[in-house]
């Protein structure tokens, strides 16, 4: 019963303390583009061409369709608890009102790994065409300013920049970020439908062939996985953030209606053009030629349009801006929840009075990925963000079902169709997707999760506003 009563407390209080009260500004157009802002980057301007030469071939298209539907079972899990349960924690507050807090923490804690990672991951990215674009026009920057120490380098310098002119932005207000965010996307929603439009004419149907050429799975004698399935929980990386769509229920004017709205219709969108663009990629460039950093570009400098794969750089840098943007939104809001809880200090619990934004957070988390995203090269780490978020899409669809039999009378504005098939579905192919990532990714991931523990029983239970409620 405590329980219940601190997850379903008022989102927002009546009262005018701007301690931990966010401002209601989003309408669900916002929350749409925010989705697109986070779905669309990397997947589709680096991952599209990549899966398709080492993993699946032509058959990308598939992996892309076995990710999809995986990530639309997830998030019809998804709108069902944002519109029922609330709460700017996301898969963290779901999973309180669903099974308790120490399978919350857990899942927080799980979603701290990766936001972070995947801001830091993506802005390593960003760097790369950054320092392409500043090179084209006779500014390149020295190695030793866009390389980590490992590499050679001193640091990365417009990896870290990135992360704190977001940062800047962030302080400012939800508001002022989702406007850039709009105008980001509408930039390579432009950049897409301008390769879309050259590709459509020049498609050489011999490029579909073989359309398998790894099979459906299939492991190599290094222990390297390749194929359908493989690639699929590999480019499953481009759908991570719509999730991130649920951490501004508390910034959303009518969170009930319009976080179902945003985080469905933002998938399906970005699905269609995930499987239209790698449809087309691999029918003009064949599958072979297409291990490199800017595929999209590439295929187009190919074909011809030199101007065109400039203007789609810039697409890419505008691409993968929306991507840090909302995935850096979503960690700030998911450690605003979890010290609102008690489970983390309660010094992050704080929105400034003037921006209504938790600044504190804000600028900690900032000065952190920026520190990682310049001085450590993260390779790996995108298989360790896959995990992290799959595992999250697992217990938000068992979430959905638990809550079905224990609270059969909370209000659902929004209710996931043939529940408990779809949720159970959600599950069954998220987990699949986990069980085809590489052992090492396992162990790193499970590594974090028993810090969390540790770190659970050390502090966060102590501190729990659950655990001082029973107290009393």
């Amino acid at each position: 019963m405590i329980r219940q009563l601190l997850r379903t407390k008022p989102i927002v209080s009546d009262s005018d303390d701007s301690i931990n009260t966010l401002n209601r500004c989003l309408s669900k157009w916002d929350l749409t583009f925010l989705g697109i802002g986070a779905i669309i980057g990397t997947g589709i301007f680096v991952l599209t061409g990549i899966a398709a030469a080492t993993q699946s071939g032509p058959a990308v298209i598939l992996s892309f369709v076995i990710a999809g539907f995986a990530c639309v079972f997830a998030a019809l899990s998804y709108a069902e608890l944002a519109a029922s349960v609330g709460g700017c924690g996301s898969a963290y507050g779901y999973s309180y009102a669903a099974f308790g807090e120490l399978v919350a923490w857990i899942i927080g804690w799980d979603l701290l790994l990766e936001y972070a990672i995947s801001v830091a991951a993506v802005a390593n990215g960003w760097a790369g065409y950054f320092n392409n674009a500043l090179t084209a026009i006779g500014f390149a920057l020295p190695d030793a300013l866009t390389k980590a120490p490992k590499l050679g380098g001193i640091v990365n310098l417009p990896a870290s920049m990135i992360i704190l002119f977001l940062m800047g932005l962030l302080i400012l207000g939800v508001k002022q970020s989702a406007k850039l965010n709009n105008i980001m996307v509408a930039v390579k929603l432009v950049t897409i439908a301008m390769f879309i439009g050259l590709a459509v004419f020049n498609i050489h149907p011999e490029n579909w062939y073989p359309f398998m050429p790894f099979g459906w799975f299939q492991t190599l004698p290094d222990g390297k996985t390749i194929g359908v399935f493989a690639g699929a929980s590999i480019v499953f990386f481009a759908y991570v953030g719509f999730d991130a769509v649920s951490t501004a229920a508390e910034e959303a004017h009518n969170p009930q209606e319009d976080l179902p709205f945003g985080i469905v219709t933002s998938l399906i969108f970005c699905t269609a053009i995930y499987i239209l663009v790698s449809g087309l990629l691999t029918g003009v460039v064949h599958y072979s030629d297409l291990n490199v950093s800017s595929p999209v570009a590439h295929a187009l400098k190919l074909l011809g349009f030199s101007w065109a794969s400039a203007l789609v750089a810039t697409g890419v840098i505008a691409g993968l801006t929306t991507v840090m943007l909302v995935l850096y939104y979503g960690l700030t809001r998911v450690i605003f929840a979890m010290a609102r809880d008690g489970l983390l200090p309660e010094f992050f619990n704080v929105v400034h009075e003037k921006t209504q934004t938790p600044v504190r957070v804000i600028v900690i988390c900032g000065v952190i990925m920026a520190v990682i995203a310049g001085f450590i090269p993260l390779g790996d780490l995108a298989e360790l963000v896959n995990i992290g978020t799959l595992a999250a899409f697992v217990l938000v669809c068992f979430g959905v079902i638990m809550l079905r039999f224990t609270q059969p009378n909370l209000p659902r504005p929004f209710r996931s169709p043939y529940s408990p098939l779809f949720p159970a579905l959600g599950m069954i192919s998220c987990g699949t997707l986990m069980a085809f990532l590489p052992a090492q990714t396992w162990w790193r991931f499970l590594i974090w999760l028993v810090l969390g523990i540790v770190m659970y029983f050390v502090y966060s239970k102590q501190h729990s506003k659950l655990e001082q409620a029973v107290k009393q």
